[in-house]
């Protein structure tokens, strides 16, 4: 997970470093709270027409956690999320409300040891808002909000409100906020 984490870092830095003679705002990396990525994740959002903000573009993005816990039972846990998404952008200047719709999806992992000996025990069923069943699985997502999109670039501000579904059910209430860099 580290290691995925510090790939997206540096293939960010080297896509920011490479168009930044060219800033439009048509593109963006950000770290979202929330969201499609369920509890955060890192983004990269580009327009399909560069020269058209108010055009149809896709996120792709990645997100989770690892943790060990040796003192108890050796036990670990980890979670890998990765959200990829249509979205549309409608508005004027810097202000645009998005729509988007995609899916996200999930790899969860809780290990560990028997404590009378009796083997490893892993669980691959993610409950969070809504059960997924086992794991690998798929997430539908719908993107409802605001996102600030400076002319020149810069800083880029998102809120949306984000309706998750799969074979379990519907959540209307799950939202997400994300800071990043537009160019």
């Amino acid at each position: 997970m580290k290691n995925l984490i510090l790939l997206t870092c540096l293939f960010m830095v080297m896509a920011v470093t490479a168009k930044a003679q060219e800033s439009n705002g048509s593109q963006a990396f950000y770290v979202e709270l929330g969201g499609a990525g369920l509890a955060y994740s890192f983004n990269y959002d580009f327009r399909f027409d560069k020269n058209d903000i108010n055009s149809w573009g896709m996120r792709i993005g990645a997100g989770g956690w690892s943790r060990r816990n040796r003192t108890w039972s050796n036990s670990s846990e980890g979670l890998l999320t990765m959200p990829i998404m249509l979205n549309r952008l409608y508005g004027r200047e810097t202000h645009f409300f998005e729509m988007g719709f995609g899916t996200t999806f999930i790899y969860y992992r809780d290990t560990w040891e028997d404590w009378n000996g009796g083997g490893t025990t892993t669980y691959k069923e993610f409950d969070f808002i809504l059960p997924s069943g086992n794991t690998p699985a798929f997430m539908g997502v719908f993107n409802l909000g605001y996102r600030r999109v400076p002319v020149d670039g810069g800083f880029t501000f998102r809120a949306n409100l984000t309706p998750l579904f799969n074979h379990n059910g519907f959540w209307p209430l799950w939202v997400g906020v994300g800071f990043g860099y537009a160019f």
